[in-house]
């Protein structure tokens, strides 16, 4: 149909001609209501980003004191953000004189990859950060390719010794 009469056509229902796809040869057009169109549009979108959800990092930070009942209390916390669909950072926070001993906190986490080795895989594996050591879970099911969390112990950490009287 020519452009003149379609315009036309258009005018006469009270809508609009809206060029649909310009690629094709001839071009596309409709005779719609714009507005209405453009709203029904925005409103397709705004149902498919509300599906949508990126990973969020959430962090969950134990001490290398903790007890073996709120190990496994923190270790139903892991797994319910799992779930959810989150990814899950686990700090163990060193405070004094317990960052000399971070092989506790090795242990530790060692412990927690056992209790999430059928729901989660490890991003990022254990490493010293200041006076934390962390991890990074993620969503998902176990591979047999993947590795276990930590498998060799870990880094020597070098304390100085001073003789008195030297």
């Amino acid at each position: 149909m020519p452009t003149p009469q379609a315009i036309q056509m258009a005018k006469d229902r009270g809508l609009d001609l809206v060029e649909v796809a310009a690629q094709a040869t001839p071009p596309v057009c409709r005779v719609l209501d714009y507005g209405k169109f453009k709203y029904e549009q925005e409103k397709k979108e705004r149902q498919a980003r509300k599906g949508q959800r990126s990973g969020v990092l959430r962090e969950l930070r134990i001490r290398p004191k903790i007890n073996e009942h709120d190990l496994e209390a923190k270790s139903r916390m892991v797994k319910r953000l799992l779930d959810e669909g989150d990814k899950v950072r686990v700090s163990v926070i060193f405070r004094g004189r317990e960052i000399t001993h971070t092989e506790l906190g090795w242990k530790l986490l060692q412990k927690l990859s056992l209790y999430m080795k059928d729901l989660a895989l490890v991003e990022k594996l254990p490493a010293m950060e200041g006076n934390m050591l962390t991890v990074i879970f993620a969503p998902g099911k176990k591979t047999a390719e993947t590795k276990p969390i930590v498998k060799e112990s870990p880094p020597e950490v070098a304390v100085k010794e001073t003789v008195k009287g030297s």
